[in-house]
């Protein structure tokens, strides 16, 4: 059973940063996609970033040029680096991993931007 961790949310200014770390119990590079998912209050989760084994970005519209998805395969680490943070990016933010069929999920990590 594959175990993924996040940390380094936080309440944070609007225009701040924050990065968030996925430490995964396996070697990441088993994995054929990462990725970071936020659920907003009240609303359904939602796609952020994902990076595939082979090094491909994808990036959700409302995030691009501010945060940037990437990985340390020597230490099985998923990253996001939040920059100009903006209120409505307050949310949990989930980290992903697929292997074949199956589909892992962290705990969640809370981000607060105050304006």
């Amino acid at each position: 059973q594959v175990q993924l961790v996040e940390s380094g949310g936080g309440l944070v200014q609007a225009g701040g940063s924050l990065r968030l770390s996925c430490a995964a119990s396996a070697s990441i590079v088993s994995f054929s996609a990462m990725s970071w998912y936020r659920q907003p209050p009240g609303k359904e989760r939602e796609l952020v970033a994902a990076i595939t084994k082979g090094g491909f970005t994808n990036y959700a519209d409302s995030v691009k040029g501010r945060f940037t998805i990437s990985r340390d395969t020597t230490k099985n680490t998923l990253y996001l680096q939040m920059n100009s943070l903006k209120p409505e990016d307050t949310a949990v933010y989930y980290c992903n991993a697929l292997r074949a069929i199956y589909n892992y999920w962290g705990q969640g990590t809370q981000v607060t931007v105050s304006s």
